[in-house]
């Protein structure tokens, strides 16, 4: 379900940084929430986590909105070494798309991010076939894509659950959706831009904007 997403990192993730002019949403008032998954090895630590936030000096022309083709309802069977998932999100208006971030855990294998016009033409605009878990990219366009009302941004990604890859963590488990290194996910993160004066929920088609209130 689509939300407020600042922004989050993963190994090999390089901070985000936006174009004059540009900027995300924080309303005054809000809460910023860190959601940080941990794994326990037995030893007691030192949290250091930090993370900083440049903000603009002009009301911004172009809002930029982190948004995702997520599919969490996958069941990948025991030793599958190919196993296929799909996603995508529909757009209700013109927007431009200026960066891709594919997020997988261990048993990620590759990634392929695709538009669908409404004309029914379908371009392939980033494909990663070799997905590494432990250096997760941003993939910004050296020129955004401007996308017309009825694109849908679709995602490909296919998982190795099989004894032959070295990151996986149980290749005799049913895997599912979940936080842990060993469970797995399969989101298509996208970040779109729009003039800063349009209303969130006109992105999203009538049938789901009761739902995704919230994000604006």
């Amino acid at each position: 379900m689509p939300s407020d997403f600042l922004v989050g990192y993963a190994p090999g993730q390089p901070p985000e940084i936006l174009e004059p002019g540009q900027g995300k949403l924080i309303k005054a008032g809000s809460d910023l929430v860190l959601e940080i998954h941990y794994t326990t090895n037995g030893t007691a630590a030192t949290d250091r986590s930090k993370f900083g936030l440049v903000f603009v000096k002009e009301p911004p022309k172009e809002r930029v909105l982190t948004l995702s083709a997520t599919n969490g309802k996958f069941r990948i069977p025991p030793g599958d070494p190919n196993h296929r998932v799909d996603s995508e999100f529909e757009l209700a208006t013109p927007v431009k798309l200026s960066g891709l971030h594919p997020h997988m855990h261990g048993r990620g294998k590759d990634f392929e991010y695709r538009i669908v016009y409404p004309t029914g033409e379908t371009e392939t605009i980033l494909r990663v076939p070799r997905y590494n878990w432990h250096w997760q990219l941003w993939y910004s366009l050296e020129k955004p894509i401007l996308l017309p009302k009825g694109a849908k941004i679709e995602c490909t990604a296919h998982f190795d659950n099989s004894a032959n890859n070295p990151d996986n963590a149980d290749p005799a488990k049913e895997v599912t959706w979940g936080d842990q290194s060993w469970d797995e996910m399969m989101v298509g993160f996208f970040n779109l831009m729009f003039d800063a004066s349009m209303p969130v929920e006109d992105l999203f088609p009538a049938s789901r904007r009761q739902k995704t209130v919230a994000v604006n």
